[in-house]
């Protein structure tokens, strides 16, 4: 092999070994950091949030590929990953536990949850919408999280948590409606009522300014499907929405 073939062999080799240890669900980094990072506009920081990170993106690695060994019935075959995310998901948690017990009390209804996404694993429906649902909703629990370490009340979070719930929510209905829904016209319809539905709650309960950011929601959920938008195109749009939300969130804080 000359030193041109092997030069060019060894990024392959590296984004080869990448796929086996990241997921390839890019919209899911929005929904794990999108509520932690709007709940720190609100609350502050403090330093156990910084291990809460760690925890919480190694956790998610680690469920990930632990689901993947239900779905299949092989855990042999993520064994690496498991060995690899499982010890890191530890080490960030045990400091965070460790200066805030308190946070035990959130472990039922993660376990209730999780349980949810082991089902739906194991009956190879993980793509279900009441699958995608229990993944928001763990997401979004996050923000009391935030908030219990930071010793905010959660009621001055009710709001962050509110509109993160409802953003994400409307967004697993509107990629469904893009991608793999796009030729049901009854997808596209659930997904314009909740888009009014979300809207008329933020009128009544989350401000002008958030209202704001449900109106460009519903917007594109109402224009988009049936264009010919790529996964990416449609990525790309959810980004701009997503620190939208969060700028928005950060100023009215």
């Amino acid at each position: 092999m000359t030193a041109s073939v092997r030069a060019a062999a060894r990024p392959r080799a590296t984004r080869g070994r990448l796929r086996r240890y990241l997921p390839p669900q890019h919209g899911a980094w929005a929904m794990l950091l999108l509520p932690y990072l709007a709940a720190l506009a609100v609350t502050g920081v403090r330093w156990p949030h910084l291990p809460l990170l760690g925890a919480w993106l190694a956790g998610y690695l680690f469920s990930y590929y632990a689901l993947q060994a239900v779905k299949v019935r092989r855990p042999a075959r993520v064994r690496p990953q498991l060995l690899l995310y499982g010890p890191v998901t530890v080490a960030c948690a045990v400091p965070v536990l460790a200066a805030e017990p308190e946070l035990f009390a959130f472990a039922p209804a993660y376990a209730v949850l999780l349980a949810g996404n082991a089902w739906y694993a194991w009956r190879r429906r993980e793509r279900a919408l009441v699958n995608d649902l229990l993944s928001v909703l763990q997401s979004c629990l996050l923000v009391f999280v935030v908030a219990m370490i930071a010793e905010v009340p959660s009621g001055a979070v009710t709001e962050v948590f509110l509109a993160v719930l409802a953003y994400l929510t409307g967004t697993v209905l509107y990629v469904k409606t893009m991608i793999r829904e796009r030729a049901s016209l009854a997808y596209r319809r659930t997904s314009v009522a909740y888009h009014l539905l979300a809207l008329v709650v933020a009128v009544l309960w989350l401000g002008p300014a958030l209202s704001g950011v449900f109106v460009a929601m519903l917007v594109r959920a109402a224009v988009f499907p049936g264009r010919r938008l790529t996964p990416k195109q449609v990525g790309l749009v959810e980004i701009g929405l997503s620190v939208l939300l969060l700028v928005v969130i950060g100023l009215t804080a």
